[in-house]
């Protein structure tokens, strides 16, 4: 009887055993394509990276931004998250074009800017009253704005970009740079342009070096000055250079001392850049930022020239969603038409 309870025991034991190797074997020899799936989809290496984009979206100007996004969006295959930065009053229209458009598919983030963080900061000038526009100054904030991104590309709103915005998201930046710009004297096909509007791409054309605070800090005049409409910025370096508060330093000394303004060749959101990051800024590739389109309604590129270009930037009066300009129709190929009616373009027969 013992023999008998003792032998239906082991043939318990071995049938529960059997059992589990069977179970084991189902959960754990999944076919190898699905394996290797899900190892792809939570492997960090793999994960596609980001590329933040910041744009501002001004009332009067979101045909421009609309055209920007536009153009940057139908040119890449990379994945381009769109930051778009406005006011109060401009975000819901900015909104509703997006979605009732065929951009309704891009990545956005619309982050309302609050400008009383330029109170006493910008000294009023009547000259060119659109240069002192609070969006003008968003660059300056980046950190504030964007925080969760290592590496951020800033663009104006009157820019068209024709190649693929992977390429100058991979600007390399030096140790120790917070930034890379566009060097005024770094495309010799582009000298003919400023000297036949009048240009300046010094800083004397910047800064008044009729005052001491400006001597002192060592600059030439003569030397290069370079363009902040496209920035490609390091967070890291720049919170930790506290670039932010230098830039509001020397807004704060204009406003008590007048040391440059917008009857100069930036105005009062470019200056400040040309002396907090002087000879410590990094280079963008020269073809990522054709510039002056904007300068004159009679100059013009070679057409040749233009095509070549990876971005197209109307810095300047003449803007081509207004008449006159320059260039207009490489411009309004990437123009997404305003749903709403508000905005229009102006052109010589409307």
């Amino acid at each position: 009887m013992l023999l008998f309870v003792s032998v239906n025991q082991i043939l318990l034991f071995l049938l529960v055993l059997t059992v589990c190797a069977i179970l084991y074997n189902k959960v754990h020899q999944m076919p190898s394509a699905l394996k290797n799936e899900t190892v792809d989809l939570e492997s960090p290496e793999e994960m596609e990276e980001e590329i933040p984009v910041v744009i501002c979206a001004a009332a009067g100007r979101m045909g421009a931004t609309i055209a920007a996004i536009s153009s940057i969006y139908s040119n890449t295959e990379a994945n381009v998250l769109f930051y778009i930065v406005g006011l109060k009053s401009t975000i819901p229209h900015i909104r509703k074009w997006i979605e009732n458009s065929k951009l309704k598919e891009i990545k956005f983030k619309v982050v309302e800017f609050n400008p009383m963080v330029l109170k006493g900061k910008i000294r009023q000038d009547a000259s060119r009253p659109e240069l002192l526009q609070p969006l003008n100054f968003v660059r300056f904030y980046l950190p504030l704005l964007i925080q969760k991104h290592e590496k951020v590309i800033y663009l104006d709103d009157d820019i068209i970009v024709q190649g693929d915005i992977q390429e100058l998201y991979d600007t390399k930046l030096a140790p120790g740079h917070a930034a890379a710009f566009s060097d005024d004297c770094d495309l010799p096909s582009t000298h003919e342009m400023v000297r036949s509007v009048g240009m300046q791409n010094t800083y004397m054309g910047f800064l008044d070096y009729r005052k001491q605070a400006i001597r002192d800090l060592g600059i030439s005049p003569s030397t290069c000055s370079f363009n902040p409409g496209v920035i490609v910025a390091n967070m890291t370096e720049w919170k930790h250079q506290r670039i932010t508060k230098q830039l509001e330093k020397w807004m704060q000394r204009n406003v008590e001392e007048n040391l440059y303004s917008s009857t100069l060749g930036g105005g009062v959101a470019t200056s400040p850049m040309l002396i907090v990051f002087h000879g410590k800024y990094s280079a963008i590739n020269p073809m990522w930022h054709i510039r002056h389109l904007g300068w004159s309604p009679d100059t013009r590129y070679s057409e040749h020239f233009l095509q070549e270009a990876k971005l197209l930037h109307w810095n300047g009066r003449y803007k081509p969603w207004d008449y006159p300009s320059v260039h207009t129709d490489l411009w309004e190929n990437w123009f997404i038409p305003d749903p709403s009616g508000k905005f229009k373009l102006t052109r010589p027969d409307s």
